[in-house]
């Protein structure tokens, strides 16, 4: 029987036939034929066929060996120049799937993306990097040339386009409100095929505006990965430094549907590995202050902003600079245990600092220069320290004894606060604290949560903060305290912070969940509503073409739910809260039993986790129910690149 019969097959050319030929020598020789020929006709479903293949083995070799790369440049060549032809049957999506291709190839091999040079990829890919034709085009071709770029052997070749860097510093900051404008502000001006790219042909305007936003997160965060490429080099630093620029960076993080990218924090603790780089960031305190935030709240990518702020302090020129905005931030983090690949975090933050204030003091600097604030945080830091040391030489009976007398101490601030004494339960607070030794983690977390509460309702946010912060440190697993969780995220509310509010709400919830509550109370529920609006990506986008956004809970005061948060989390009188967490650690978030009934974000009448829970797998919150179209359009999390700088840092 003829093979083409065999596989109800009605072409000589059949892509299927080729790659059924059992014989490799006749196959790779078809193959190229194959590959010459569609560099004419551009059969896009061919070029769909080859893109699935792509996707599931990036790194097999044998079509590259055949010329895919050359094909596929002269394809999108010829969507470019070539419009009458673009627009026939479904040409259309030949450029797009042309690039993705060439993204996934040179994903984890440097040989590929040295093939792919050399079969001339990278002048079409500059050219979509320009918008010569839509958004969707521009996306998968800043992910290719951004995995191009990071091979110190392909990397000149990226650079030799001199607009490369312009065009992507650009993009960085432009494409929020590019895919708003173009995509989601009018369902009836999209384009139907961005529809079907986005969606595979499932899903309502909903689903395609949810993918919508995915997609511009990844176009953002993978421009600052191509730019990160060249912060890499000094030479370049200059271009990327535009104060401009870099104030607009620090407000860059993807958003919550960003899974994957440190974003502008990735590319600025690349700036802040060279010396000109520091000197730049600590020149912008707007950074600064970001870092400081940053550091102080759930976002995955907290410690590098924690790395940033070191970089700064050790650098003797910038630390001047920097040291009283960052002393705030980083001595409520000295706590810190072993996380990751940073040992001993909390002592070398303690070391930066206080090694800081010797240099300083013995030139008078940190009593002329610093503020009397940072003064005083560095000496309470040295104290503590020097506590840790003389504690450890202290017998057993002693510390119980420290430890009973704080004891008695706390009980008297939870009475003063049941009283309405707030002022004075804080006062007690900070005596117990005073006293406790420092190895009773488990008191010291209940104190600083508690005081941390009295500053809300004394209206000091930062104090707040500050005292939240510590909880977090010293409890464990770190970052996992519910109640000093809401706290931070109702004193960051009052901050007009709405990102830090709006992350460590969402972690609350997880910890409210994993323990003993039903659900999740109405009042973090609204918290979490309002800080989604201000932390909506297209937002400042949105108010910029006249879109309104109604603030559903403006007049609502998070801070003054006194009455609901004593009866529903508070327990002002148990030492053993730390006990009760930690044995729910790792259950999961289900969004069961939460509704919305109001529009958010231009969705109607959905369950606000639904669109809020499948993005926060960077929390490590899971879907619950949750049915998404499963789209494979996602850089595949293979082994990094041999011989490839890391992509940020």
């Amino acid at each position: 029987m003829d093979r083409h019969q065999q596989f109800n097959c009605r072409h000589s050319d059949c892509f299927s036939c080729l790659m059924n030929e059992p014989n490799p020598v006749k196959r790779q020789r078809n193959l190229v034929e194959f590959f010459k020929d569609l560099a004419n006709d551009g059969q896009a479903s061919a070029v769909v066929g080859l893109w699935s293949n792509a996707m599931a083995h990036p790194n097999e070799p044998e079509f590259v060996e055949v010329g895919i790369f050359d094909c596929m440049s002269s394809l999108i060549w010829k969507g470019i120049k070539n419009r009458r032809w673009l627009l026939h049957d479904r040409n259309i999506f030949v450029p797009y799937y042309a690039s993705h291709i060439i993204g996934s190839y040179t994903m984890n091999r440097e040989e590929f993306a040295i093939r792919a040079v050399e079969e001339g990829v990278i002048p079409p890919l500059v050219e979509l990097l320009r918008g010569r034709l839509t958004w969707a085009e521009q996306r998968v071709a800043v992910r290719a040339l951004g995995h191009i770029a990071a091979y110190d052997s392909t990397f000149p070749m990226v650079a030799a386009h001199s607009e490369v860097l312009e065009l992507a510093m650009e993009l960085a900051i432009s494409s929020l409100e590019i895919v708003y404008t173009h995509f989601i502000q009018s369902e009836e001006r999209r384009l139907r095929y961005h529809c079907y790219l986005l969606t595979r042909g499932t899903g309502g305007p909903d689903v395609e505006s949810q993918k919508g936003e995915e997609w511009a997160s990844q176009l953002q965060c993978w421009s600052l990965q191509l730019i990160n490429c060249f912060a890499f080099k000094e030479r370049y630093l200059s271009t990327i430094c535009k104060p401009g620029f870099l104030i607009k960076l620090q407000a860059l993080w993807g958003g919550l549907v960003n899974e994957n990218s440190p974003a502008g924090v990735g590319l600025l603790r690349t700036i802040c590995h060279h010396k000109s780089g520091r000197r730049s960031v600590a020149a912008c305190p707007i950074v600064i202050q970001m870092f400081c935030n940053l550091a102080r709240s759930s976002d995955d990518w907290k410690f590098m902003a924690v790395d940033c702020l070191l970089l700064l302090l050790q650098d003797k020129e910038t630390r001047p600079h920097v040291m009283d905005m960052a002393v705030v931030a980083l001595v409520d983090l000295a706590n810190l245990p072993s996380v990751g690949d940073r040992k001993k975090l909390g002592n070398l933050i303690a070391g930066t600092l206080l090694q800081n204030g010797i240099q300083n003091s013995s030139s008078g600097s940190i009593r002329g220069s610093s503020s009397s604030k940072t003064r005083q945080l560095v000496e309470e830091l040295a104290s503590q320290q020097e506590r840790i040391m003389w504690e450890r030489s202290m017998a057993n009976e002693e510390l119980l004894v420290k430890q009973r007398a704080a004891l008695v101490l706390k009980l008297e601030g939870n009475a003063k606060f049941s009283a309405g004494n707030i002022m004075g339960a804080a006062y007690k607070y900070t005596e117990a604290l005073a006293i406790c030794p420092m190895g009773a983690r488990k008191e010291r977390v209940v104190l600083h949560s508690n005081r941390a509460q009295c500053h809300l309702l004394l209206q000091d946010p930062e104090a707040a903060i500050s005292d939240s912060t510590r909880a977090l440190c010293l409890y464990r697993p770190i970052n996992c305290h519910g109640k000093s969780l809401w706290r931070r995220a109702q004193a960051y509310d009052l901050m007009g912070l709405a990102k830090e509010s709006l992350l460590d709400a969402i972690m609350f919830m997880n910890e409210c969940l994993n323990g003993n509550q039903p659900c999740v109370p109405d009042y973090v529920e609204q918290l979490v509503r309002k800080n989604m609006q201000a932390t909506w990506l297209f937002r400042d986008a949105a108010l910029r073409h006249g879109f309104v956004q109604r603030e559903l809970y403006a007049s609502t005061d998070f801070s003054m739910e006194v009455k609901d948060e004593s009866d529903d989390c508070l327990d002002w009188d148990s030492t053993s809260e730390s006990d009760a967490a930690a044995s729910n650690e790792g259950t999961s978030y289900s969004s069961a039993g939460v509704r919305r009934e109001n529009k958010l974000h231009g969705y109607e009448k959905q369950d606000i986790f639904q669109k809020l829970i499948p993005s926060l797998k960077r929390l490590d919150i899971k879907e619950g129910e949750i049915l998404l179209p499963k789209v494979k359009d996602e850089c595949p999390q293979g082994q990094p690149k041999k011989g490839a700088r890391p992509h940020f840092g």
